[in-house]
C-alpha cells in the first residue's frame, strides 16, 4: 500500500512538497536526473509548472505543441542540459501515463498486482532503462511504501537496506551526500579497473 511520504530529492522545499504530492512530478525527476546534478533534475518538475502557469497534469503536457514545450525548456536557466530532447522525452512519458494509465501517473504503480508487473510498468516508461527502472522501483518500496511481493528482488541491488546507493536512499542532506560520495567512489573503481596494466 502506497503511503504519502515526504521526499527530501531537490533539496528544496518546494519542489520536495510537489514531487511529495504529485505523481507525475516525481516521474518527470526521474527522467531528468540524467547528465544534470541530481537536485537540478528534481528541481525542474516545480520550474517547469511555474512556466505553464498551471498544475503538472499528464493530459495538458501531452497535448501541448512540441515546439511549445521545447520552448518551456529552454527558457533560461534552462531546465536540463540538453533541453529540446528532454522536452520531448517529458512529453512521450505523458502521452504513455495517458495511454495506458488514464492520465493518472500514479497507476504505474498502484494498478501492478505484483513486483514484474510493477518493473514492467516502470520500465515501458520512456526515459528508463533497467538500472533507472530497478532504482524507482527501489524508491517506491524504501520511501513510499509501494512493496508488492519481489520488490527488493525487482529492484536489485538498489533496494536493499542500508544503501547509499541511488536516489532511493536519499532522506536529507547527509545522505544525499553519502550517496554523491558513494558514486564517485564506483566511478573510480570502474575506471581503475578498466585501465591497461602498467
Amino acid at each position: 500500500m502506497a503511503r504519502r511520504a515526504s521526499l527530501h530529492l531537490s533539496q528544496a522545499p518546494e519542489a520536495d512538497r510537489l514531487l511529495s504530492t504529485n505523481p507525475l512530478a516525481l516521474l518527470i525527476g526521474m527522467v531528468l536526473d540524467q547528465q544534470v546534478p541530481l537536485e537540478w533534475a528534481f528541481q525542474a518538475p516545480h520550474e517547469l509548472q511555474r512556466r505553464l502557469g498551471r498544475p503538472l497534469d499528464a493530459g495538458n503536457l501531452a497535448a501541448m505543441a512540441p515546439d511549445e514545450l521545447v520552448e518551456v525548456f529552454c527558457r533560461r536557466p534552462a531546465l536540463h542540459r540538453f533541453p529540446a530532447a528532454n522536452a520531448a522525452r517529458v512529453q512521450a512519458l505523458c502521452r504513455l501515463v495517458v495511454e495506458r494509465h488514464g492520465g493518472r501517473a500514479e497507476r504505474v504503480w498502484t494498478t501492478a498486482a505484483d513486483a514484474t508487473a510493477l518493473a514492467a510498468n516502470v520500465r515501458a516508461l520512456p526515459g528508463f532503462g533497467d538500472q533507472k527502472a530497478r532504482i524507482f522501483v527501489a524508491l517506491l518500496g524504501k520511501q513510499l511504501g509501494v512493496q508488492p511481493p519481489g520488490w527488493r528482488e525487482a529492484s536489485a541491488p538498489f533496494g536493499e537496506p542500508g544503501t547509499t546507493m541511488s536516489v532511493a536512499d536519499i532522506v536529507g542532506p547527509e545522505s544525499l551526500a553519502a550517496v554523491r560520495q558513494a558514486k564517485k567512489e564506483r566511478k573510480a573503481a570502474a575506471r581503475a579497473a578498466a585501465a591497461p596494466p602498467a
